[in-house]
């Protein structure tokens, strides 16, 4: 048995409106994953079969589906929430696949395909196997390219790479066929529920007491419209007409320093 297992779905091609940064972004994910300290992990990338994706290192397995592109992909005049809808059970059923793989594993965490996450998780978890899990209440903001993070104080909320789940919870099903349509947008395609439903069932998520994921905003891929870390979270509009607030979001501001760096990217490539 895995003790953890990183699932990461990527889109159908069709709605990337620049495959090869998606995959360069894919790659610094599979790299982040692979640099844990502790090898008692492996990971799943599921993608589709006509996608084009770089080689994975070991540990990394492909699992391959054929799901048709997600039409609703972009919100152009949907409503909001048939628009998220869309999303989640694009982003769900990929998840769903995945999870099937990996219901041998001890825990769960699902990746999205462009962050980043600690050296530290593995080696965590493995101290700690008979928690229900973890959710990640602090976490970096990168704007993509940039020398500064941004230490989020409620990072579940924000980010999908967010949780930490003892498989038996997920209740994963038999067979695909087996999943309702709302277990996977809401159990799956979406991380804003999870915890609050893991807790109404009698097994509450832990903190985790480290910053455990970062968040890459602002590149051409991403559903986040964030640009720059100072303008998103800092001199933001909702702060700029409260002023009093702008110093402790400026105090959350850290630099992108090398031990960041290894942390979370893993070593520089040769």
């Amino acid at each position: 048995m895995t003790l953890l297992t990183f699932i990461i779905p990527v889109r159908h091609p069709e709605n990337s409106k620049n495959w090869q940064q998606a995959m360069d972004n894919l790659q610094d994910t599979v790299a982040s994953i692979a640099n844990q300290s502790h090898r008692d992990w492996r990971a799943i990338v599921v993608a589709n079969t006509i996608a084009d994706i770089p080689p994975l290192p070991p540990q990394v397995e492909l699992e391959r589906v054929d799901f048709p592109p997600n039409a609703q992909h972009e919100q152009n005049g949907l409503d909001v929430e048939t628009f998220r809808d869309a999303v989640r059970l694009d982003k769900g059923r990929r998840l769903l696949a995945g999870l099937l793989k990996a219901r041998q594993s001890r825990f769960i965490m699902l990746v999205d395909d462009d962050d980043f996450v600690s050296c530290h998780l593995v080696a965590f978890t493995a101290a700690r196997q008979s928690a229900n899990g973890w959710s990640i209440g602090q976490g970096f903001v990168w704007g993509d390219g940039g020398n500064l993070v941004y230490c989020h104080k409620d990072f579940s909320a924000l980010c999908g790479t967010s949780h930490i789940i003892r498989t038996d919870l997920y209740k994963i099903p038999d067979r695909f066929e087996d999943a309702s349509e709302t277990y996977i947008k809401r159990t799956l395609g979406s991380h804003r529920f999870i915890a609050s439903d893991l807790a109404s069932a009698g097994t509450p998520l832990d903190q985790l007491p480290f910053p455990g994921a970062m968040y890459r905003v602002g590149h051409a891929g991403s559903h986040s419209r964030s640009t720059k870390i100072l303008q998103s979270f800092v001199f933001n509009r909702n702060n700029l007409r409260r002023p009093y607030r702008v110093p402790r979001h400026l105090a959350r501001l850290r630099l992108l320093s090398p031990n960041l760096r290894r942390e979370f990217f893993g070593p520089p490539s040769q």
